[in-house]
């Protein structure tokens, strides 16, 4: 059963009850990096492999997000600074014991490339909180193999 979570602004990524952040170095250089995450976000399912359909909604201001194993969620975009940071909320989703939701993806120069920084911010049940912090490790293996497909594919594309 999907459910409507409590609205969150950017700040929510440094306040949030429960914060993973990760962060990993790419060869890509920012600006290719942000386009694939803010301008192709048809494109996430390609090198995410937790993310089976993700589609732009409300003319550009929100997004559709679809999962591996069934959950669901509708964004609004709360940040798109070209080519430093993206960043959203989720509005609705079907997965259990989450209250509030927003990600950012901060993106820095790191000599050639890029150094890519996700920040998961949340909160929600105390099993929640739990599960994250059991879970943690998978996050960040997901995190660590979709940098690397998204490298891969920004870095193979013709010029």
């Amino acid at each position: 059963m999907a459910r409507r979570l409590r609205p969150v602004g950017p700040e929510f990524v440094e306040t949030a009850p429960v914060r993973l952040v990760f962060a990993r170095e790419v060869s890509a250089p920012p600006e290719a990096v942000f386009a694939a995450l803010a301008e192709d976000v048809s494109g996430w399912s390609e090198w995410f492999s937790a993310v089976t359909l993700a589609r732009p909604s409300a003319d550009g201001t929100g997004r559709e997000v679809r999962l591996r194993g069934g959950t669901r969620f509708e964004e609004t975009v709360l940040l798109r600074e070209a080519p430093e940071v993206y960043a959203y909320r989720v509005d609705v989703t079907n997965a259990p014991g989450i209250r509030a939701l927003a990600e950012e993806w901060r993106l820095t120069p790191a000599g050639e490339g890029t150094l890519i920084r996700w920040t998961f911010a949340t909160d929600g049940t105390a099993f929640l909180r739990a599960a994250l912090t059991v879970g943690r490790g998978g996050l960040g293996r997901a995190f660590r193999g979709a940098t690397l497909a998204l490298d891969r594919r920004l870095t193979s594309a013709p010029a």
